[in-house]
């Protein structure tokens, strides 16, 4: 199945058949499991070929702790800017050790979808203004 939003529906449908297969049997771990629902599945919009790396939070936790670390060494940022000179340093570092996350025309397409979804999100269609003169110029020639 295509990754989006009918893969992510799939996949929901089917922790909501083991939440009722094992909710006697494992009551806490089945209600885990129904709470973090949506962060379980978050990762199956992105294309499939980057799901077995983004699946968990390891990778995402190995860049946090490296720039931690760096943050300690250097004790205090003088600002902004230098923060997030700090920060791209270490994602730039990390980006290079990123190996398995292959970059196809499919998956690229997805990915900028994704984040039109998120940054651009559609505008609420504006309801017409309801008129306060609802004669029509015919209406008014008959009435005479």
């Amino acid at each position: 199945m295509a990754p989006g939003p009918k893969l992510v529906a799939a996949v929901q449908d089917r922790i909501d058949a083991f939440a009722t297969q094992y909710a006697r049997v494992f009551p806490a771990a089945v209600k885990c499991l129904l709470s973090d629902r949506q962060q379980l599945t978050s990762y199956l919009r992105f294309p499939l070929e980057h799901h077995r790396r983004i699946r968990h939070s390891n990778f995402i936790e190995r860049t946090f702790g490296e720039t931690r670390r760096r943050v300690k060494v250097i004790g205090w940022l003088p600002g902004e800017a230098s923060c997030l000179n700090l920060v791209w340093a270490v994602l730039d570092w990390a980006s290079r050790g990123w190996r398995g996350m292959a970059m196809t025309p499919p998956g690229t397409r997805l990915l900028a979808d994704l984040r039109h979804q998120l940054f651009d999100p559609p505008t609420p269609l504006r309801q017409p203004a309801i008129e306060r003169n609802t004669e029509t110029p015919e209406s008014v020639g008959a009435v005479a």
